[in-house]
């Protein structure tokens, strides 16, 4: 075992300090990552205050990993040391079940996936895991996704979730051109999914509380910019979109958004409401209409889409911070002020 630097949240509702942790000894199929940047996800938030009641403290968040390879197992075949490498939501799956199988670890059937951080490595040893606020991670070579040149390190960090999270619905429901898709949010999530939503050739509309956004909606790629807080917003837009991806966690009025869909149409919840949805069946039936939702995305659809990201000139727009600032990013986070992903310079823990 190794011992190296991190930030933890030694209990719920404390601000994360500077502590050691333990990685495991490199094993056969396993890389070791020098973690140069991590993403801050609201998930972090969540997991470090309990919010969903996990516990599994002391914990190290960060599933936005972006670094460089520096040791490598005799058994490994994909990776050396040097390469520009990722991790991403998670570092091990049963590897055995039909989903895994066909690349699609993130919905495993065999035990679930095992999570970066607040989870156990249930399918080996049983330790715990420990994500990228720390200055090393040792993952299977499975799970590790490589980061094409042309995109910096800092910057591709939270393509690892807000990036797939967003990409991975576009592709599933086939968003290009002669398809009209809406975002909802214009946040760490949303302004990826404008991206994406942009470079796969569908018309973009960004539909936000206010036009307080609007000039970056449009310079991200979006086509159109509307206020959701103007009752006329649902008279104008009425069967306008294929799809519309919510990237919020709010609790929203189902009937009116649905109410946007054509007929087919799909929306598809990103975020985790608090309260259960609420629908009127009507609203679902009248237009022969969907609701979805979409978890990250598989290893293989996670590389398409660094790949894509590369080529078609996809960045994270990112706020790159040092350690000491994590707690005010995660209260600028809570009051949505940023453009639009924190990044950790990881240099600094």
């Amino acid at each position: 075992m190794t011992a190296v630097p991190a930030f933890a949240a030694p209990t719920a509702g404390v601000p994360l300090q500077r502590t050691t942790i333990e990685r495991r000894p490199v094993g056969e199929n396993d890389v070791l990552i020098e973690i140069k940047y991590v993403g801050i996800c609201h998930t972090d938030i969540h997991h470090v205050r309990d919010d969903w009641g996990r516990g599994g403290f002391p914990l190290v968040p960060g599933h936005e990993i972006a670094g460089v390879v520096a040791e490598v197992g005799p058994g490994v075949t994909g990776y050396q040391v040097g390469d520009r490498v990722g991790v991403g939501c998670m570092v091990d799956s049963c590897r055995k079940c039909e989903n895994c199988r066909n690349g699609q670890e993130v919905y495993c059937t065999g035990g679930g996936l095992v999570a970066t951080y607040a989870d156990t490595m249930r399918y080996t040893d049983g330790a715990p895991t420990q994500g990228g606020y720390s200055t090393q991670i040792v993952v299977d070579e499975r799970f590790v996704l490589g980061i094409p040149e042309g995109l910096s390190l800092e910057q591709a960090a939270p393509l690892l979730c807000a990036g797939i999270t967003t990409y991975s619905p576009l592709r599933h429901w086939n968003a290009g051109p002669g398809r009209k898709v809406a975002v909802i949010g214009l946040g760490g999530l949303g302004h990826l999914g404008v991206k994406f939503a942009h470079a796969l050739g569908a018309e973009v509309t960004v539909l936000s509380q206010s036009l307080r956004k609007k000039d970056d909606g449009l310079r991200l790629g979006a086509d159109h910019y509307y206020a959701t807080s103007d009752p006329k917003t649902f008279e104008e837009l009425a069967g306008a979109f294929d799809l519309i991806l919510n990237t919020v966690s709010a609790s929203l009025d189902g009937d009116a958004y649905l109410s946007l869909l054509r007929t087919d149409g799909t929306m598809v919840y990103l975020g985790v409401p608090e309260k259960p949805l609420s629908v009127n069946m009507p609203s679902l039936m009248m237009g022969r209409k969907s609701i979805a939702s979409s978890g990250i995305g598989g290893i293989p659809e996670t590389q398409e889409m660094l790949d894509f990201a590369a080529a078609n000139g996809i960045r994270a727009d990112v706020e790159v911070i040092s350690a000491d600032e994590i707690e005010q990013a995660y209260d600028r986070v809570l009051r949505s002020d940023v453009r639009y992903r924190f990044v950790i310079d990881n240099s600094t823990i």
